[in-house]
């Protein structure tokens, strides 16, 4: 069953505390277009599944990435995708982004997503895996 777009939004702004909706749009769109990248195969097709349709399609057709980002590198893409970031207020973005798209997600469906990707995306989708 997917996210409602409203609630995935509500959800976005209200852990990202955006003063808008607006706001919390143009972070999940930054973030899940860069995620996207990371994702191939069914993991990617599922996740997509649970999202609001808009956010799906972002997911589905991403910005490109030549190699897969590490966390870090991931945060700083997405502030230069965000204009007026900084390194601090996209891991904010990011954080709030990811938390609410695992919520959608389930931790089953999570875990097999964590897999794809590089070390340490665990603690932005705010599920810190033991070591």
């Amino acid at each position: 069953m997917h996210m409602r777009w409203e609630a995935f939004l509500d959800a976005v702004q209200e852990r990202g505390e955006y003063s808008s909706q607006q706001e919390a749009e143009r972070a999940a769109r930054v973030v899940l277009a860069l995620l996207g990248a990371h994702l191939v195969g069914r993991e990617r097709a599922e996740l997509a599944a649970r999202l609001p349709e808009t956010f799906a399609l972002i997911l589905l057709n991403p910005l490109k990435a030549a190699e897969p980002l590490d966390p870090e590198r991931f945060v700083r893409a997405t502030a230069a995708w965000i204009e007026g970031a900084t390194e601090e207020t996209a891991t904010w973005d990011t954080g709030a982004v990811l938390s609410v798209v695992a919520d959608a997600a389930g931790e089953e469906l999570i875990r097999s997503v964590l897999l794809q990707l590089p070390p340490g995306y665990d603690l932005l989708f705010g599920r810190p895996q033991p070591i």
